[in-house]
């Protein structure tokens, strides 16, 4: 992989070093923390799950399309009932990958197979950072971190509102929302499943923005969402909504039960895997009632309740196997996988680093296909930090430069270097060191590697502060991506008319 620097449209200047946007190959096998025998336990306790407690769902309209699909529906209309083999059955359907596309087709991205899509923190209530410390969300902030998402080359999709736009009227906060994100950024973006027709609006904001017709919205897909299971054991009449819409229209759907080991799941992991397996697969398989072949994703957000205190617990040991697990029960189904970069700091600190590190690893050795709350994310995911963004983008992309494999090549062994500085030489001078120390070596774009003394004269400035300073650099070069003014023209027509309308009714 290499380490030129790049412009695209509205991405950072050559002033902050990035590796260039983009996915990357992971090259590794997959790590495992249980046996493909322990998987199949897990597989098959879920099913009975599914088959003697069953699910409920809150929809009358979800419920009509299960039981006309052949699942068993209970007397009292809710409760779900699932065949092993009917659930089995709806699994095949379900792509192995898809191309997830951006109005910029260079940023078009491939969810599934060895790639990774890094996407931005999603729905935090407040913000924060160094200066003004945490304050409500608001559309303000929403904007400038969507812009700063944007300029940063790790971050692939934006994952929703990086941060909620509380002072936007609640019917219409979705319509003023989305197109300003459709038109800060040409990354791929997310709308939320909340009802039917903030999803149809989401949707028809998604397809004007790419200035694509029906048809081609609905083959390719333009879209995501992320669908919650009300955990245990529930789907919720206002998330089943949106679910039915995307899969109508061909749009992904990652079904990600949340699921707190102790609180909401039996405490062991084994038992709070087979739950959030159950969940996930009783989603999966419902989307697949709605439009056989619709694009699905298996979503794993299972971690532990502080005992101590009830609260949720993130880059824990135990998030980190779960993790790894989820990757492999996923696998068995061949269904794209989505985790998450997250921790329970309360700051974009030494804690908010090292539990981060602890979700990032498990993501890339289990080789997660897409990572929702990847940059941002801090208090268990009650606020965005603009400060964490910077730390998670220098993060993600050392891991990205981690997977790029080792080049073994015959010049790249060094033989000549060695015999040209020979026993007791250095090699800074020598003509191997010339041609590649530009390029030779990971360039970060927040740590800084002078020696004490450097680092103490030059101010000694700490990664957090020295974090500020960087956001607040991308956003002063920040450029807006190009949109067709005729595009820009039907956006604004479009939302203006169902602002008009009312908007989304209330929930």
């Amino acid at each position: 992989m290499g380490r030129a620097r790049k412009r695209a449209h509205g991405s950072a200047r050559a002033t902050i070093p990035q590796l260039p946007f983009g996915q990357v190959q992971n090259p590794f096998e997959p790590m495992k923390v249980i046996s493909d025998d322990q998987v199949e336990a897990m597989h098959f306790a879920s099913l009975k799950v599914l088959s003697e407690i069953g699910m409920d769902f809150q929809l009358p309209e979800a419920v009509e399309i299960l039981r006309e699909a052949g699942a068993d529906i209970d007397a009292d209309g809710v409760r779900v009932r699932f065949d092993p083999a009917f659930v089995e059955e709806k699994l095949k359907t379900v792509p192995s990958s898809f191309t997830l596309h951006g109005r910029n087709a260079q940023r078009d991205l491939e969810f599934g197979g060895k790639t990774t899509i890094w996407a931005s923190v999603a729905s935090t209530p407040n913000v924060s950072d160094r200066e003004r410390g945490r304050i409500s969300g608001n559309f303000a902030d929403m904007c400038n971190l969507t812009k700063l998402a944007h300029v940063l080359n790790p971050v692939h999709a934006i994952a929703g509102y990086i941060v909620e736009p509380t002072d936007l009227e609640v019917r219409t906060r979705h319509l003023t929302a989305l197109s300003e994100i459709a038109k800060i950024t040409d990354k791929p973006f997310f709308a939320y499943a909340i009802g039917k027709e903030r999803m149809q609006d989401g949707i028809e904001i998604a397809r004007i923005a790419r200035g694509i017709t029906h048809d081609q919205m609905m083959q390719q897909p333009s879209l995501h969402t992320i669908v919650n299971s009300n955990t245990p054991l529930i789907y919720d009449r206002a998330l089943l909504e949106g679910a039915i819409e995307m899969a109508r229209l061909n749009q992904p759907v990652i079904y990600t039960p949340f699921t707190l080991a102790g609180a909401m799941t039996p405490i062991t992991m084994a038992g709070a895997l087979i739950q959030q397996n159950a969940e996930a697969l009783a989603g999966i398989a419902f989307s697949q009632c709605v439009n056989p072949g619709a694009p699905a994703g298996y979503g794993s957000f299972t971690s532990n309740a502080d005992m101590k205190t009830g609260s949720p617990a993130f880059g824990t040991p135990e998030y980190a196997k779960a993790t790894v697990a989820s990757g492999q029960l996923a696998r068995r189904y061949n269904i794209p996988w989505r985790s998450s970069n997250v921790t329970a700091s309360n700051a974009a600190d030494a804690q908010a680093t090292y539990e981060a590190q602890m979700s990032l690893w498990p993501i890339i050795l289990g080789q997660a296909h897409y990572v929702n709350h990847g940059f941002g994310w801090i208090e268990g995911g009650l606020c965005t930090s603009y400060e964490k963004m910077i730390l998670d983008a220098e993060m993600v992309q050392m891991m990205n430069s981690f997977l790029a494999p080792i080049d073994t090549s015959e010049a790249e062994l060094g033989l000549d270097a060695m015999a040209e500085v020979g026993p007791g030489g250095h090699f800074f001078g020598c003509s191997h060191t010339i041609e590649r120390y530009q390029g030779a070596f990971y360039s970060p774009m927040l740590s800084d590697w002078r020696n004490f003394e450097n680092w103490r004269d030059g101010g000694g400035i700490e990664a957090s502060d020295r974090a500020t300073h960087l956001w607040k650099q991308l956003l002063s070069e920040y450029e807006a991506p190009p949109m067709d003014p005729a595009i820009r023209e039907e956006l604004d027509d479009f939302v203006a008319r169902r602002i008009s309308e009312g908007g989304a009714p209330p929930l």
